[in-house]
């Protein structure tokens, strides 16, 4: 049986990603973390922004034993926030497009949702951290989101790392990090 193959993209092209099968889920962040990241990203010069209409990051989360850089792996740079940052994100230098988010021993990659051509990615099925906006800035209803969605998630990630044996694939991202 052959599972299919998905290519992914930067904006210019140079950087491209082979994914294998679907992902495990398609989720909306909208941890400080993530609105910050987005912020920075944004106003890098010819960026595309990252964040959708309600200022929530969507990415397709992907076990890293299913993701393959087929070109560009040498235009990644990475940046953290803080330098102790747990959290990691690459950038396609070619063109500022923003490739994805990575949690320090996570064993999936959480790509930005702009690597697929336009209305092809996945829609999201659940909205994270929506406890960091205030009740003005929160979301409509129509994706869920709050504690027993959260608790789902989690278990997604959990069973995806049962599945793959405990084990937490290393993704390189060479040169030194960025300072955005």
């Amino acid at each position: 049986m052959t599972v299919a193959t998905t290519e992914l993209r930067c904006n210019c092209g140079q950087v491209r990603i082979a994914a294998e099968g679907k992902p495990f889920i398609a989720a909306e962040c909208y941890c400080n973390s993530c609105r910050a990241a987005a912020q920075r990203m944004a106003a890098l010069p010819g960026a595309p922004a990252v964040t959708n209409a309600m200022g929530g990051t969507p990415y397709v989360l992907y076990r890293k034993d299913r993701l393959r850089f087929v070109a560009g792996q040498d235009k990644l740079r990475a940046f953290r926030l803080k330098p102790d940052a747990p959290t990691r994100r690459a950038i396609a230098t070619c063109c500022n497009t923003p490739v994805f988010a990575e949690f320090q021993s996570g064993h999936w990659l959480s790509l930005y949702s702009g690597l697929w051509p336009d209305g092809a990615a996945p829609a999201p099925e659940v909205r994270t951290q929506t406890g960091h906006l205030s009740v003005e800035q929160r979301p409509d209803n129509s994706v869920p989101a709050g504690a027993w969605s959260t608790a789902r998630f989690y278990g997604r990630l959990l069973r995806v790392w049962i599945a793959m044996g405990f084990r937490v694939p290393k993704v390189d991202v060479p040169g030194p990090e960025l300072t955005i």
